[in-house]
């Protein structure tokens, strides 16, 4: 009986260690700047390289660490963003849905 127990133990550690494993692989996901959803929203890990003629609106004050929608502190290097799920934007990013912070 008790060899059962171990290795029931043993197998919910190991499932529990997987998930949180693949959790935290997943909210380091960062997005791609060729995925669909970027593309369409114009989105740049760079705001200095936005093109101008496309965004007449942009400015190189905006950047994603200075938006209403960065999930994260204005001094982390990258952070989550609700418009592209669990994958990270660049705080140094920008997007056609900027939103300054009040």
């Amino acid at each position: 009986m008790k060899n059962s127990n171990r290795r029931v133990f043993i197998c919910q550690v190991v499932t529990a260690s997987s998930a949180v494993l693949a959790t935290q692989a997943m909210a380091q996901a960062r997005v791609d700047e060729k995925d669909a959803q970027a593309t369409a929203l114009g989105y740049l890990h760079d705001t200095t390289k936005v093109d101008a003629k496309k965004y007449p609106k942009h400015t190189a004050a905006q950047k994603c660490a200075n938006c209403q929608l960065y999930a994260g502190k204005p001094t982390d290097a990258w952070a989550g963003c609700p418009l592209f799920g669990a994958k990270q934007v660049a705080a140094n990013g920008w997007c056609s849905a900027y939103a300054k912070k009040a």
